[in-house]
């Protein structure tokens, strides 16, 4: 089934390479045979370098441009998982790299969501708490704090939010790093909500979000 999905290219390859080889031209010079070895030559170091064909003596440098390809295509899919995060949050960035970076571990890169994890933190309490008091102005700071360690909670209620929008499937990982773990998903749902106040500049319009995810997932707090 590969060969033949690959066939169509490999016969292009082949005949680019072939047309274009010296071999051609010099024929009346170097035996025929000898010509077809040499091309045989090119087209299999051709095929190595694009990683359709793997061969050990090519390894070390093949497979550094197939790692290009793989990261290219797993580029592909990131993004198009992004488009359809954007949508569950029916909120669409203006700088999709703020998103890109809230959907990325410390594992994966320096470039990560550790600090937009802390300020989605901070807005989710706010949110929480400014709620609660706009409808109870005499509410007990015992109460006040509860709702908001009730919303903080890794297990039961940031991490339960996360999986329903399906973050372990998003968020980018290391390959040893298990992307379903709660504190994986929890500081990449955080994140979402730092990356959307600094697209709009307004925290406001993370809690307004937050909100929207959050009772959509059956787990907003009392009040």
């Amino acid at each position: 089934m590969y060969l033949r999905s690959t066939l169509p290219v490999l016969l292009i390859i082949a005949a680019v390479i072939f047309s274009s080889s010296p071999t051609v031209s010099a024929r009346s010079s170097q035996s025929f045979s000898d010509a077809v070895e040499e091309f045989l030559n090119n087209l299999r170091y051709e095929l190595t370098n694009i990683g359709l064909l793997r061969d050990s003596s090519y390894s070390e440098e093949n497979n550094k441009d197939f790692g290009i390809l793989a990261r290219s295509h797993s580029s592909s899919s990131f993004s198009l998982a992004l488009e359809t995060l954007q949508k569950h949050l029916n909120y669409e960035f203006k700088n999709i790299g703020l998103l890109r970076r809230a959907m990325t571990h410390s594992s994966y890169s320096e470039e990560n969501n550790k600090a937009f994890s802390i300020l989605g933190e901070s807005i989710i309490q706010t949110t929480v708490a400014l709620r609660a008091l706009t409808k109870d102005i005499d509410i007990s700071s015992k109460d006040l704090n509860d709702k908001i360690s009730e919303v903080s909670k890794v297990d039961t209620s940031c991490a339960v939010d996360g999986m329903r929008l399906g973050l372990q499937n998003v968020v980018r990982v290391s390959s040893s790093t298990d992307s379903s773990t709660s504190s994986i998903v929890c500081g990449a749902f955080r994140a979402i909500f730092g990356a959307i106040a600094l697209d709009t500049g307004k925290s406001d319009d993370a809690g307004n979000v937050f909100w929207a995810v959050h009772g959509h997932a059956g787990k907003a707090v009392p009040m």
